[in-house]
């Protein structure tokens, strides 16, 4: 017999549950059509777990979205993440951004759908506030690879760490994955292919 779950557990269970459940309600039916009675229906939870779990819907929306980004529950930053150290460590310029795009395009095929309801709903003051600290924190991530492409001498003439971070968080954002992807019906895979292009030749000397 499998030993009884601990109630850490099952609350992790359960939050994650929730979670699942908003994140495919609000794709579906979108920000403001989504109740909290809707996420605790469909997460098979009493109303009241979803507001002591989480608080408000705007603060389940923020964590979904960390979340979804992040890969899992655990509290660690995407610089102290082992891909980002790899690309940091990363000797080759031209590798190094490869593997920007590889990166990029595993947080996107998760976070993609949800980063689209986040910007939908930015009519919500709060939404907006949530919208626009996620650009500043991929904006933060990127000026810090960029900040390693310049240590080694590769960014070509006319750029700086900040231009080239301005010009990865273009490429590299749900905006042109989700234009190639989701509307043209390009592969992730493909995606990834002309993100790396498009950054060697914008960025490398």
């Amino acid at each position: 017999m499998p030993a009884a779950l601990t109630r850490a557990e099952k609350a992790r269970r359960t939050r994650q549950r929730m979670l699942d459940a908003a994140a495919r309600l609000f794709t579906e039916k979108g920000w403001t059509a989504t109740t909290v009675q809707d996420i605790a229906r469909a997460a098979e939870v009493g109303v009241q777990t979803v507001y002591f779990t989480f608080g408000t819907k705007r603060k389940l929306l923020k964590e979904l979205l960390d979340t979804t980004v992040a890969g899992d529950l655990d509290p660690v930053a995407t610089l102290d993440r082992p891909w980002a150290r790899e690309i940091l460590d990363e000797p080759s310029p031209a590798t190094q951004l490869a593997l920007q795009a590889a990166g990029a395009r595993r947080i996107l095929e998760r976070s993609a759908p949800v980063l689209d309801v986040v910007r939908a709903a930015t009519a919500d003051p709060e939404i907006a506030a949530l919208w626009r600290t996620n650009v500043d924190q991929r904006h933060a991530v990127q000026l810090r690879f960029a900040q390693a492409l310049a240590a080694k001498g590769a960014l070509r003439h006319g750029h700086d760490s900040e231009s080239a971070a301005d010009i990865a968080l273009a490429v590299l954002g749900p905006e042109s994955y989700g234009l190639l992807v989701t509307t043209r019906g390009w592969s992730p895979a493909r995606w990834e292919e002309w993100a790396a292009d498009s950054l060697s030749r914008q960025l490398l000397a």
